[in-house]
């Protein structure tokens, strides 16, 4: 059995390669946002990073406790210069599930979209406060 030893710079130089191949075939892209999510007294807030993209093209479901954030963007480009044809097409999608505390008050989440960061609030659901029950005289 022949093994080849190949030296640590050799390897390196072989990853590099590999890795400046690995994304010429595949036109598609496929990316997951950033996200930060806040604790505070009266909720959560979430910010999502969602650059390049508008409100049109999210979507967030809510199904019992999971909350999905999801896209789906085709761009298309044709053009026609010299007697060729040239067509592109790039495809774009994402999607990320989160399991939302029991605390959340469903009815009043809200969500709002500015300049490619797509903001939630989830707020908490009023504690049980203690009640008084007045004792009547018969």
């Amino acid at each position: 059995m022949n093994l080849v030893r190949y030296e640590p710079t050799t390897l390196s130089l072989l990853n590099s390669f590999d890795r400046l191949f690995d994304g010429i075939f595949d036109d598609r892209s496929v990316s997951v946002p950033a996200v930060d999510v806040r604790d505070t007294e009266t909720g959560w807030n979430m910010e999502v990073d969602l650059p390049g993209l508008t409100e049109k093209d999210v979507e967030v479901k809510l199904d019992n406790n999971l909350l999905t954030i999801s896209s789906r963007k085709e761009q298309k480009q044709e053009e026609k210069k010299n007697g060729y044809l040239l067509r592109e097409r790039k495809t774009s999608s994402f999607c990320r599930s989160f399991v939302l505390p029991e605390e959340v008050d469903r009815e009043k989440i809200e969500a709002a979209f500015a300049n490619g960061v797509l903001s939630l609030s989830f707020p908490k659901l009023p504690a049980a406060q203690p009640k008084t029950i007045e004792v009547k005289v018969k």
